[in-house]
């Protein structure tokens, strides 16, 4: 078992300080920290003065961990996914709530843990599951064929080589270390100690992006923070790379009424369901001074916007 940090030695969060303003906190208010983790997040709400959070996450070990994180009897913690928030907080009683925050992708404290094999910074078996239940990386890389990989890798990563690393995958088979996939990744796509970012990183954030259905994951986050905050509701999301933030872009833009008008060539549709969210901000990208004190958020956007009273879209299930 991994060693639980202390509170001084906890994780800080990436735009922290950016976020708990977009929240607005009035004391007493209630809110959610969607992605728990170290509990940086929760801390920074209820330093400022929340009255309530619920921390939810779908790792158990973040929330077995979560009393010494953050040992503060305004805390609840909840083993479950943000994508399930609003059923979670209604069979808790906890409907409406003033505020959601969710931070998107691996948390930092996944990511040291060389045992759940996030990173190839060490070296560790080939597991990447947040649940830590299910299909692990491994079980993935050794039993798709090389098109389902390289589509994964394509789609998720956005890695234009994607087929050159699936037949070297295939090739290499079978894989159980994070060290192996790295080295293999590397060798395929010819790496060389010049490059700016090391040619593993879209291949690993693919893979992991696929095990834990992420994508999916904050599409139906978002559309539960909909249905959970009150009016008047503030909602924080931090994305770290183009995908997620793409998909919190467009679902802000629709949710806010701001989607693009139509054209003499295709007229607009008839008026849909009234704006759920107003006041949308510009994103916010992390400060010189904290890229400086934590080169991984270099990525990292911040997004928010408030609730309006109107009713939550009934949407079709996919």
């Amino acid at each position: 078992m991994s060693t639980v940090p202390s509170p001084a030695q906890a994780h800080v969060p990436v735009l922290v300080d950016e976020v708990v303003a977009a929240l607005a906190i009035v004391p007493g208010e209630t809110h959610v920290d969607g992605t728990f983790g170290a509990g940086g997040y929760t801390r920074a709400m209820l330093g400022a003065g929340a009255g309530r959070v619920i921390g939810l996450d779908r790792d158990p070990s973040a929330i077995m961990n979560g009393p010494s994180l953050v040992p503060d009897p305004r805390l609840t913690l909840i083993h479950d996914r943000f994508s399930r928030m609003a059923e979670v907080l209604a069979e808790h009683g906890l409907l409406p709530v003033d505020g959601v925050t969710l931070d998107i992708g691996v948390s930092s404290m996944q990511l040291d843990q060389a045992e759940r094999g996030f990173s190839f910074g060490k070296d560790g078996p080939l597991d990447m599951r947040m649940s830590q239940d299910g299909q692990t990386a491994a079980d993935f890389l050794n039993g798709a064929d090389e098109a389902e990989i390289a589509r994964v890798v394509r789609e998720y990563g956005e890695e234009p080589r994607a087929r050159t690393i699936a037949r070297a995958i295939v090739a290499a088979r079978p894989l159980t270390r994070t060290g192996e996939l790295a080295a293999v990744v590397r060798k395929a796509l010819g790496h060389h100690s010049g490059m700016k970012t090391d040619p593993a990183t879209r291949t690993f954030q693919a893979i992991r992006i696929h095990l834990n259905a992420e994508l999916d994951e904050l599409e139906q986050g978002l559309r539960a923070a909909e249905r959970a905050l009150r009016p008047g509701g503030r909602l924080a999301v931090v994305t770290f790379h183009s995908l997620e933030d793409r998909i919190v872009k467009r679902f802000l833009r629709d949710r806010s009424g701001a989607a693009p008008a139509g054209s003499r060539h295709r007229p607009d549709a008839a008026a849909g369901p009234a704006a759920t969210f107003t006041a949308v901000a510009k994103p916010v990208a992390p400060g010189e001074a904290e890229l400086l004190a934590n080169p991984r958020a270099r990525s990292a956007r911040l997004r928010s916007a408030v609730r309006t009273d109107a009713p939550a879209w009934q949407e079709m299930a996919a």
